[in-house]
């Protein structure tokens, strides 16, 4: 009898050992998983958009709640005065270019040859004129020359040599082409004419309005016939990507987050599916000021802001939304 009541006993130490022992393992394991979870939520990232320039708006094509993608026109500008002050500066800046153009190649073979020869027939009549006025130089005094003839001739010998040394020098010149200078002057007109069409190209892209980044209209704030400029909101865009879960973890867990690190994200609108991710910051600073003495427990209480990086094709994660994230 005595048996068996020190048998019952053993049993029920047994028993009871093994229940303190499975309270004990599913309490330390129930620690060891929340030690490994962090509490978040998806990142809000926002852009204020505006255009570039000050002009009223022709069309807003899209809606609060559309989802857009990076590139997309979202708005568009009026542009009837931008449009022909381009093409009046493309006009002049081709106009320019046709001027160094001829600057460079210099004057045509029939040009220098056309001087050339008004050189030979001014020096051919500057000789004629010469020797007209060498014969009747030798002739003065006899009653068939006057001093008004010889004075006539000696005029029209020096008008001719004049001539001559004039058109002589108009065939070098043309033989020369263009001066450095001219040529500087022309091609630094050209480029402040291109530079004034590249201005109003870009006045003319900016007149569109297009998405930075993938993500969702969030505010539609001007419409059409509303006059724009950069000072002005016209859209405000929610981005979507790259998608980031804020969270926050203690000091005594730092250690173990490290950038590149694999995360599961789980959300309770999809409780068991869980959305990869990675550590893709930690950071070095600590959220609050701490005071100048600590004591362990206070030490402890710092937390740190941990960036993670998802992949979430399926787009369960929505922005602003309360995560768990298990690492």
């Amino acid at each position: 009898m005595k048996l068996k009541i020190v048998a019952r006993i053993g049993v029920i130490a047994a028993v009871a050992a093994l229940a303190v022992y499975g309270v004990s393992w599913i309490s330390a394991h129930r620690r060891d998983t929340q030690a490994r979870l962090l509490y978040g939520n998806v990142e809000v990232r926002q852009a204020s958009l505006a255009f570039n320039n000050s002009e009223r708006i022709e069309a807003v094509l899209v809606e609060e709640g559309d989802a857009v993608v990076k590139g997309q026109v979202l708005a568009k500008l009026e542009t009837g005065r931008i449009a022909p002050l381009l093409d009046q500066a493309r006009a002049q800046a081709a106009a320019l270019a046709e001027v160094v153009r001829r600057m460079e190649n210099g004057n045509r073979p029939e040009e220098i040859a056309l001087a050339k020869a008004n050189a030979e027939a001014a020096a051919i009549l500057s000789a004629d004129a010469k020797k007209r006025y060498e014969r009747l130089n030798e002739l003065r005094g006899t009653s068939g020359v006057s001093a008004q003839d010889l004075d006539s001739a000696k005029a029209a010998a020096d008008s001719a040599a004049a001539q001559a040394l004039a058109s002589a020098k108009n065939y070098e010149l043309v033989l020369a082409g263009p001066r450095a200078e001219d040529v500087a002057q022309a091609k630094a007109s050209l480029a402040a004419a291109q530079a004034q069409a590249a201005l109003l190209e870009k006045q003319l892209a900016d007149a569109v309005l297009t998405a930075p980044s993938d993500g969702i209209v969030r505010a539609r704030v001007m419409e059409p016939g509303e006059m724009a400029s950069p000072q002005k909101t016209v859209l405000t865009l929610a981005l979507t990507r790259p998608k980031w879960v804020r969270t926050y973890v203690g000091e005594e867990r730092l250690g173990l987050m490290k950038p590149g690190m694999k995360v599961k994200v789980f959300s309770d609108s999809f409780p068991g599916e869980a959305v990869e991710g990675s550590v893709g910051y930690v950071s070095s600073v600590a959220e609050f000021t701490p005071k100048t003495l600590q004591t362990p427990e206070l030490r402890t209480a710092l937390v740190y802001e941990v960036r993670i990086v998802v992949t979430d094709p399926q787009e369960r994660l929505r922005l602003g939304m309360p995560v768990t994230v298990s690492f």
